[in-house]
């Protein structure tokens, strides 16, 4: 996932008007025309996690202080109003999980109620459970889960979480997996072989910024012909394929 924050805040008329739905820059924007950062900090604590240093916060803080974003849903409802914000793909979240394991995601629910009801959609990325939702999403969302390979007692565990897939792909709904960063190719691979049949798309990238002994120009080129077999749509992420490409 691209190294993106938000920002929050514009001074127009000598006062603060809070702007949570905002542009991904760069790589980010492949996910959606606009994003949404609901949550100060997430609980699921994966190791590599880049939230706490893009915010400058407390490791331990931003994964034991979880909570919505003051006054998010309304400010929300305020900016799609004031922008007539509509037919655009909202994705959520960057620097946070929308549904963050053991944590009341009611706020989560309110604001994509709002995005739909103004005609727009959103792309889940998750590591919690969203399915308590899925009865406000149609065949224009995507509902998402990272699978890195690696168990996380602090996450939805990983065979709900494709479960949840399921679910959302008998609901109509668009799916998608996100194996970045790939930790364990071994579990990648068998991963992939479950969700084949119930998935619209995965994306496929290396691990960032932490050391690893994976070969990923041969993991890459195995699982690019996993996915064709599989008749799976997939994209490869950018630093995957520089590396399939040396």
């Amino acid at each position: 996932m691209s190294r993106e924050i938000d920002r929050v805040d514009l001074i127009i008329n000598g006062g603060m008007i809070m702007k949570p739905i905002y542009e991904p820059k760069g790589k980010a924007k492949e996910y959606g025309d606009y994003a949404i950062n609901i949550y100060t900090g997430c609980p699921h604590r994966c190791y590599y996690c880049f939230a706490p240093s893009v915010l400058h916060r407390n490791i331990e803080a931003f994964h034991s202080r979880v909570e919505p974003r003051t006054g998010i849903v309304d400010e929300v409802r305020k900016q799609i109003e004031r922008e007539g914000i509509t037919d655009k793909l909202i994705h959520l979240c960057f620097t946070c999980d929308p549904y963050p394991t053991g944590y009341d995601t009611t706020p989560t629910r309110k604001i994509i109620k709002l995005l739909k009801d103004s005609g727009n959609h959103v792309q889940i990325l998750t590591k919690g459970d969203g399915t308590r939702d899925f009865d406000l999403l149609d065949s224009g969302d995507w509902y998402g889960v990272t699978v890195d390979g690696i168990h996380n007692k602090s996450c939805c565990p990983t065979p709900l979480r494709v479960d949840s897939l399921r679910i959302a792909h008998e609901a109509g709904i668009k799916t998608w997996v996100s194996f970045e960063p790939v930790v364990n190719t071994g579990n990648v691979f068998a991963w992939l072989r479950v969700i084949a049949p119930f998935i619209d798309k995965v994306k496929i990238g290396k691990l960032n910024y932490h050391p690893s002994d994976i070969n990923w120009a041969n993991f890459g080129r195995i699982i690019e012909k996993e996915c064709q077999k599989l008749g799976v749509d997939y994209y490869i992420k950018e630093s995957l394929r520089e590396e399939m490409n040396k």
